[in-house]
């Protein structure tokens, strides 16, 4: 009966941990950058990410060669300046830093603090975003400026016109619970 009551308290608790984590390998990620009069955006839909809200821990990456500008020639430049052969994944891995209330549905501002990876270099940074609960489901927005010198990525250029050195970047993602 003993070992009945443990199994029972081992079961409750992975349900109760597991109700905290959330999952998703199809959110978006955007990048806005800009030259001289002309800017341009790449996107991608296969940014993968868990977030457990019981530990805080945060855990994203993506597979660079599913960017896409919309333009052939400025996709392969911009894998070959991401060295995308060496360095295929642009990797984040932190904890929250701000309190989530799973209790309610309403937009909340969250922030977390981690370790930032692209092109083979790490940098630790903070993100703000926000987060709401949408049924058993969280909805994730953040963004933050990515600076190219940070990660020694030499931005590529055309004539005399150079890509900017900062980089706009944008999540968006609806993760579901594991």
């Amino acid at each position: 009966m003993r070992n009945y009551i443990i199994l029972l308290f081992f079961l409750a608790l992975s349900f109760t941990t597991n109700a905290q984590t959330f999952y998703s390998e199809n959110g978006q990620a955007v990048f806005y950058s800009e030259v001289p009069l002309h800017n341009f955006t790449g996107t991608s839909n296969n940014l993968t990410g868990q977030i457990n809200l019981t530990t805080g821990v945060v855990d994203f990456y993506i597979d660079l060669s599913t960017l896409d500008t919309g333009n052939g020639k400025r996709d392969r430049d911009m894998r070959k300046t991401l060295n995308i052969e060496d360095y295929p994944f642009a990797e984040f891995f932190g904890k929250m830093t701000s309190d989530f209330n799973t209790e309610t549905d309403s937009l909340q501002e969250v922030r977390v603090s981690g370790l930032f990876k692209i092109h083979g270099k790490e940098k630790q940074i903070e993100v703000d975003g926000t987060m709401q609960m949408t049924g058993n489901d969280l909805q994730l927005k953040a963004n933050w400026i990515l600076n190219l010198d940070d990660y020694e990525i030499k931005p590529p250029k055309l004539l005399i016109l150079k890509v900017d050195e900062e980089q706009k970047i944008e999540i968006t993602m609806l993760l579901k619970q594991l």
